[in-house]
């Protein structure tokens, strides 16, 4: 056949698209087709998407951690509890007085929501405060649990002065935080190991086994039978103190 070739100028010309907003949804759904499929992206652009990925993770992360904080704060009888005692023993630098002169607030700045490296959800530290791991966080009741348990910790920082390389010190505060926080509570347990939860001691038996792997975490700490020595040496008169609470929460 020998058809003519048309000029450039008659043919058809594509066009473009109604809005930008629809080539950045189309690039990012091409970068995410690329990125689970390998295909057409190099080893540079793979390691950008995945950062960019884990900063939208992050931030999504902790917009919900501190969005769970602070309903926490105004509506878990648990957690504003605890900070109503807290604020009343440290007046001073962890909380500040109401204008009426009678009651005192906590200073929920001393929780914060941050990326742990670690396979943990919380932690407390006797002079920055309570940590969140956002990145551990399952859900809002999770967290409920998580900072009850801290915020026995910063209770009993403030009224004794623990001396947290003190593995009996360490060992009776977790095992307080364990016990007073919810955590150990039937539903819990049973949801954490299922068939293999007894019903009998079996919140004792948490509370142990959890104050155990906490102790094994501290450098003063030789190995998990050490652990285990601590915690019974001190179970008796740790486990039966429930301050500030007036019973065990289950």
């Amino acid at each position: 056949m020998n058809e003519e070739i048309p000029a450039a100028e008659t043919l058809d010309k594509p066009q473009p698209p109604a809005d930008e907003s629809s080539i950045r949804g189309f690039q990012w759904w091409r970068r995410t087709f690329q990125y689970n499929t390998g295909i057409g992206l190099t080893g540079t652009e793979k390691d950008q998407y995945e950062n960019d990925y884990k900063y939208v993770l992050q931030r999504k992360q902790c917009n919900e951690c501190y969005q769970y904080r602070d309903w926490l704060l105004k509506y878990s009888p648990t957690v504003i509890f605890m900070a109503q005692q807290i604020a009343r023993l440290n007046t001073s630098s962890d909380s500040t007085k109401e204008s009426n002169g009678s009651e005192y607030k906590f200073d929920e700045s001393k929780i914060i929501c941050d990326v742990c490296p670690e396979w943990r959800s919380g932690g407390f530290h006797p002079e920055l405060g309570i940590l969140l791991c956002q990145n551990r966080i399952r859900d809002k009741w999770h967290l409920e649990d998580t900072l009850a348990h801290e915020m026995v910790h910063y209770y009993d920082n403030t009224r004794w002065s623990v001396d947290w390389l003190n593995l009996r010190h360490h060992a009776c505060s977790e095992i307080r935080a364990s016990s007073l926080s919810g955590e150990c509570r039937f539903m819990q347990e049973f949801a954490r190991r299922g068939l293999g939860f007894k019903v009998s001691n079996g919140h004792q038996e948490c509370v142990r086994r959890r104050a155990t792997l906490s102790v094994m975490g501290n450098p003063s700490c030789k190995d998990q039978k050490h652990a285990e020595k601590i915690v019974s040496e001190v179970w008796d008169s740790c486990f039966s103190d429930t301050r500030p609470f007036e019973e065990i929460y289950r």
